[in-house]
């Protein structure tokens, strides 16, 4: 999820309300990093034939760039609901974040993926991902968590809503459940598989949980109260999310609870960051 700071010294591009669109090659494997979406699934109540989209790139800065994005979308009759840009200080790189919402039948999805690695090629895209919540398939997803429950709710709830375009393959926790609570319930009625593994200092039952997390295609941790080892990331391969302490605010390491207390903060919210071998870094 990019954090879009206004400074001086950057240049920012929001549009929030629906407006003409005239003003991250094609979608193969999905990398998390490299198609950080953030929100909630996109309004298409416009029409009962639009549906949303998001496309996120990322390219070398020269001029030009935002006006052939949106006349692609323009072109096929797409409409843009939100639009950030984004050029950090001293680095001649171009982010942007599209979503918008288009009629399938006069763009289909194979030629939008065409559409948008054309403009790739010709501004020698670093990434150019473009994804279609309700066309594309689903992502596999592993939810790891330890004792408190919050943050598997909200994502649990999510999902059910239909707001996540993922299926979640299981849930795997180091503290045992009754199995006649909320939580329990929840998951043996959509078919979600709940598992156990008991972690100590000396074992952290790595093997195991890779067993269970390695088909999918990111795993969540919800609240995981253990420090995954840099073999097991390396093993996996891909992203690992981490949903941080529900009361965190820009404390890294360990206890982040006790430093917040310590500094006298008051007021302060969720974070989320990719897990990497230096903790509260990624």
């Amino acid at each position: 999820m990019m954090m879009m700071m206004m400074m001086m010294t950057t240049r920012r591009v929001s549009t929030n309300s629906s407006l003409s669109a005239t003003a991250f090659g094609s979608f193969t494997k999905w990398s998390f990093k490299s198609s950080q979406f953030h929100g909630e699934s996109l309004d298409s109540s416009v029409s009962p034939l639009l549906i949303p989209g998001v496309h996120v790139f990322h390219c070398p800065d020269v001029v030009g760039i935002v006006a052939k994005l949106s006349d692609c979308i323009a072109a096929k009759g797409g409409n843009i609901l939100g639009y950030d840009v984004f050029v950090p200080e001293n680095n001649n790189v171009f982010y942007s974040r599209s979503e918008f919402i288009f009629d399938p039948v006069k763009w289909p999805r194979s030629q939008m993926g065409e559409d948008f690695q054309t403009i790739a090629k010709k501004f020698n895209a670093m990434r150019s991902v473009v994804r279609v919540p309700s066309l594309d398939p689903k992502y596999k997803i592993a939810l790891l968590l330890s004792k408190q429950d919050h943050c598997l709710v909200e994502m649990l709830h999510k999902w059910q809503d239909g707001k996540l375009p993922v299926d979640i393959t299981c849930v795997i926790s180091n503290h045992e459940r009754a199995p006649n609570t909320h939580i329990m319930r929840f998951l043996q009625r959509h078919g979600i598989s709940y598992h156990y593994l008991p972690t100590t200092d000396q074992n952290k039952i790595e093997e195991e949980i890779f067993e269970l997390v390695k088909d999918t295609d990111f795993i969540v941790l919800a609240r995981y109260m253990q420090v995954l080892s840099g073999n097991f990331l390396k093993g996996y391969g891909k992203d690992v999310i981490n949903i941080h302490h529900g009361l965190l605010p820009s404390f890294k390491g360990r206890s982040p609870a006790k430093q917040a207390f310590d500094a006298g903060v008051k007021l302060i919210g969720a974070t989320t960051h990719f897990v990497t071998e230096e903790l509260d870094s990624g």
